[in-house]
């Protein structure tokens, strides 16, 4: 074995796609024309695999925010929070996440992945026991891996088999932590945060939520599904990103234990990464007070969802079953799939495509993502593209029904 082969074998997939307009995981746009087009190749091509959920990236008052802090602070923090990369509008950001999820304490971070990262490595040791949901991001996995912390994955949105795990563990003990996501971010569907909660106290176990795709989609507040759900009160950790509903870059946490501010000198991943720069802060500080102000911007996502929902059903598209912002098109085979998402993207539209070891063999999907700030005549040329393309493919037949369902049906 040699060091590099791991390395040589993802560079002989990626080889096969070589002389390809667009490769798989390599696009590159030219240009940000608005929240739900970009230029690529010169072309303007419809965004529907973004997770700019209210468009808030061209907000007017989101990016006034953004411009007048590079003027005030400069362009970056150049240290991290314990050195000198402290501004009072973080702590002011701080509160504001805490005070609109009705929590004691908050905190913020330069990314999205490094607070899963920080949290659950600066929670956790070797002493302890993680139980994460099997479907969970990759940045829990390597948050529980960072840990040291003996990692169980129980089956996906099932609390039955969370409590058998942690019927097994030592009775009386309470150092273990169980992570789920509000939203799933590959098939669009939702944790039953409830039978979730009543497995925890049963079990002695603390309970993280990232709420990461579900903030500002969920909830009559826009707080995720543990306050859509009810239950936000009984969760110990909420942890969200800035780089979907609030257009930005960064992650923040929220929790009623005043322990969470120890984790400032705790958590390796927080205490060596520079602080988010200033302008990300005042923009999300921006889009935050947009978003607890403009309590349509969902229901006009909510409206884009259902549309597309029912054309793609229409059509004889195989989706989720779950109504989410998030709806995946089951494809099947890989080079079928690739196939179809190039054919996609030189009609005009974009979308993410996810492939082993993303999903299963065979099980290969496009996950499409809407926006409030999508118009209607934007979704519906977006079917029409898929119609198109989909009938070309073979994926859909003329009397209207999918090869997928099809095979699903036998």
């Amino acid at each position: 074995m040699d060091l590099l082969d791991k390395l040589r074998a993802i560079g002989a997939r990626a080889a096969r796609f070589d002389g390809a307009v667009c490769r798989p995981f390599d696009t590159v746009f030219d240009e940000v024309l608005g929240p739900c087009e970009v230029l690529f190749n010169g072309r303007p091509v419809l965004m529907f695999g973004s997770n700019n959920y209210f468009g808030l990236s061209f907000h007017p008052a989101v990016q006034a925010a953004a411009r007048e802090a590079v003027g005030r602070f400069g362009s970056g923090s150049t240290g991290s929070r314990v050195a000198n990369g402290t501004l009072r509008i973080h702590e002011e950001l701080e509160r504001d996440f805490a005070e609109a999820f009705g929590k004691r304490y908050g905190m913020i971070f330069s990314t999205g992945f490094q607070a899963n990262l920080s949290l659950v490595a600066g929670l956790c040791n070797t002493d302890d026991t993680i139980l994460l949901d099997a479907a969970c991001h990759a940045s829990i996995y390597d948050g529980a891996r960072l840990s040291g912390a003996s990692v169980l994955a129980f089956r996906h949105n099932s609390a039955s088999d969370l409590a058998k795990k942690l019927g097994r563990l030592p009775k009386g003990e309470t150092n273990r932590l169980v992570i789920v996501e509000g939203l799933y971010s590959i098939h669009g569907d939702v944790a039953p945060l409830a039978d979730i909660i009543g497995a925890c106290q049963a079990g002695g176990a603390y309970l993280l939520v990232d709420e990461a795709h579900s903030f500002g989609v969920y909830g009559e507040r826009g707080l995720g599904c543990a306050d859509a759900q009810g239950v936000l009160a009984e969760v110990d950790f909420v942890v969200g990103t800035f780089s979907k509903a609030l257009a930005a870059v960064g992650g923040f946490a929220v929790s009623d234990h005043p322990e969470l501010r120890a984790l400032h000198f705790a958590a390796r991943p927080y205490v060596f990464t520079a602080s988010p720069s200033p302008a990300t802060v005042a923009g999300v500080k921006a889009a935050l007070t947009v978003l607890r102000e403009d309590r349509l911007a969902p229901l006009r996502l909510w409206d884009n969802v259902r549309r597309m929902r029912a054309g793609l059903t229409r059509m004889g598209y195989t989706i989720g079953p779950v109504e989410s912002p998030i709806v995946p098109i089951l494809i099947g085979p890989e080079e079928l799939t690739v196939g179809m998402w190039q054919a996609l993207l030189a009609a005009g539209l974009y979308v993410n495509i996810v492939l082993p070891p993303g999903c299963p063999k065979g099980q290969c999907l496009l996950r499409t993502s809407y926006s409030s700030a999508h118009t209607p005549a934007q979704i519906d040329q977006a079917l029409e593209i898929l119609a198109a393309v989909g009938k070309q493919a073979g994926v859909l037949t003329e009397g209207g029904s999918g090869v997928a369902q099809e095979a699903a049906a036998h």
